[in-house]
């Protein structure tokens, strides 16, 4: 059997610049991991590497609206490596409340693996981003969490509300799940209530 061509590029390359394309070519693989949301009005599943485009670029287009003060550059490289677990860990639906606190240890697990592909200092650096997102200490993971609920809500709504239906999400569940959107930015969160009544209006969601 023939060498995959990443065995092959590995092989060829020794020390930190090895380190950094092995890495390159595992995060690839986020493209791979499937979302319960639906984008092109509601046509097609995002990937979870769009997803992570998204909401880097919701951050940089939004960040004026955060409720405190963020340095926009460091919320827009955590949420470019918030979800690389997944490659490992898998996604869950955010209204799973029960599969998301078994994909906790998965999660760990994946960073481990995934950061420690890196050399050491860089492995260190993005791992630091990842557990700052995840321990909501900060005013920019604060308000990096707060667009990571807003787009798949966005997303939601301007796909007619057919990843909701197809779930069975009732308003009150929208309302609680994306509750962190007031934490870290307020207008926003204004925003996403708009929507939710909204969305009821039209039928989109049972209240």
């Amino acid at each position: 059997m023939s060498p995959e061509p990443i065995d092959l590029l590995r092989e060829g390359l020794e020390g930190r610049l090895g380190q950094q394309i092995g890495f390159v070519a595992e995060i690839g693989h986020l493209r791979t991991v499937m979302r319960t949301a639906l984008v092109d009005g509601g046509r097609t599943r995002e990937n979870d590497a769009e997803h992570s485009w998204h909401v880097a670029l919701m951050a940089a287009t939004l960040c004026e609206y955060a409720d405190r003060p963020v340095d926009s550059s460091r919320v827009i490289r955590m949420l470019l490596v918030h979800d690389l677990v997944e490659i490992d860990a898998g996604d869950v639906m955010i209204y799973d409340e029960a599969g998301r606190q078994d994909q906790v240890a998965r999660k760990l697990a994946a960073a481990e693996r995934i950061f420690n592909v890196l050399p050491s200092d860089q492995a260190a650096e993005f791992r630091a981003l990842w557990d700052e997102f995840e321990a909501l200490q900060t005013a920019e993971s604060v308000f990096a969490r707060a667009i990571d609920c807003l787009q798949p809500m966005l997303l939601n709504y301007l796909g007619g509300g057919a990843a909701w239906r197809e779930h069975g999400i009732t308003a009150d569940q929208v309302h609680r799940i994306n509750r962190p959107i007031a934490d870290g930015a307020p207008r926003l969160w204004d925003l996403a209530r708009e929507l939710i009544d909204d969305a009821v209006r039209r039928g989109w969601l049972p209240d």
